[in-house]
């Protein structure tokens, strides 16, 4: 849906045919931003300028 680079190698935000998102970026840990995150989930880190950028493409 939204990438910052042409190859998907790098932070993109994709939407699903479930009406979802999936984010892709670079793994952070809960110790790392610290959070106390559930069993399960796990954080990614992504540039401000994406958001925007899917915020633009779902308008």
């Amino acid at each position: 849906m939204t990438t910052l680079c042409g190859g998907g190698t790098c932070p993109t935000v994709y939407r699903t045919d479930r009406n979802t998102f999936v984010v892709q970026g670079y793994t952070v840990t809960a110790e790392a931003a610290g959070l106390d995150l559930p069993a399960g989930e796990q954080l990614v880190e992504i540039p401000a300028e994406l958001i925007a950028e899917a915020m633009k493409a779902v308008s």
